[in-house]
């Protein structure tokens, strides 16, 4: 496949873009979006297509529920995860549920594409990682993407499911780049991928976290340290499966989550990890998440919330030494 290098940003517009080409169920809606997207799809949809909306998050996403309901493929766009909040009745109540109150007899194929993470000023009302709320609902597949390969690819196998979708970009990854085949290509939901090979050490992390991991896995290896880096991508349906192997074989685990630290994301990936792996583990395992404080204004004090490449090389040299 002949492949370029393009942003995160750019790959997320692509899959959208050839979705919504390929299938004229597929539409976008949310606050504003007309504005927000690229010319071409003001060129090449109408409003039908591209649904600006009021500002209610419980309106829309309910809407979005019964176009779904109604066999559309409705692409809601939820400007910041923190704004889910307002509409989680039509997210738990009815999304998560409609298949199985329906005896399988309904679908809700609807996407809720939003943006999570801390590192822009933000403040604690736009800054939050909540993904790991929504891994609690039954019924709701959650992804989260690290690279734009995975970020395109992901997306548009999301907007083919007939389930509903939570997905959710770090905002700050936005810019990053990275190679993405210009020819079709999907991303199974459910399978974690292995981004870094290595021996001595798996780290599990999730998307902005990935990248940090990566970092921080080279400088590693500069003095010796092998490390194996798995991204999660899929939250729910959890690949339990790639992890174990890679613990199995390394026998020690750093996981790294950008959510807080009490009932968080990473709290639930080593509960999961020490059910399978525990008699292969050489070493307790170690979780680095944000401090459990609501994310400050200041950008001064945001950077001490989360976790850092450098903390992250300590805990791998601090898990090595035991």
């Amino acid at each position: 496949m002949p492949e370029r290098i393009i942003k995160f940003r750019e790959a997320i517009y692509e899959a959208m873009y050839e979705e919504m080409i390929r299938d004229t169920n597929v539409f976008i809606m949310g606050e504003d979006v007309k504005r927000t997207v690229p010319q071409r799809f003001r060129d090449e949809f109408d409003s039908k297509r591209l649904v600006n909306t009021p500002l209610s998050e419980e309106g829309f996403t309910g809407l979005g529920v019964g176009a779904a309901l109604t066999g559309l493929r409705p692409i809601v766009d939820m400007t910041y995860t923190d704004f889910i909040l307002l509409a989680m009745d039509a997210v738990v109540n009815q999304a998560a549920k409609a298949s199985y109150m329906f005896g399988g007899h309904a679908s809700v194929p609807l996407v809720i594409r939003t943006h999570c993470g801390a590192g822009r000023g933000n403040a604690a009302q736009h800054s939050q990682s909540l993904e790991a709320l929504f891994t609690q609902i039954p019924g709701l597949i959650t992804i989260m993407p690290a690279t734009p390969y995975d970020a395109k690819g992901l997306l548009k196998s999301a907007i083919r499911s007939n389930n509903p979708v939570i997905f959710i970009e770090n905002k700050n990854m936005w810019s990053n780049k990275g190679l993405v085949p210009e020819d079709e290509y999907l991303v199974p939901i459910g399978r974690s991928d292995i981004k870094r090979v290595g021996k001595d050490l798996t780290i599990v992390a999730t998307s902005s976290m990935v990248v940090s991991a990566l970092s921080a896995s080279e400088k590693l290896a500069q003095e010796g340290v092998d490390i194996e880096v798995v991204d999660v991508r899929t939250l729910v349906p959890l690949d339990i499966e790639t992890i174990t192997r890679s613990i199995k074989k390394t026998h020690r685990l750093l996981v790294i989550n950008q959510g807080p630290h009490t009932s968080g994301f990473a709290a639930e990936l080593v509960a999961r990890t020490c059910e399978t792996t525990f008699s292969s583990l050489e070493a307790p395992v170690v979780r680095l998440t944000s401090r459990d404080v609501p994310v400050p204004f200041s950008q001064a004090l945001e950077a001490s919330v989360f976790p850092t490449e450098a903390q992250i090389v300590d805990a791998v040299k601090d898990i090595l030494s035991k």
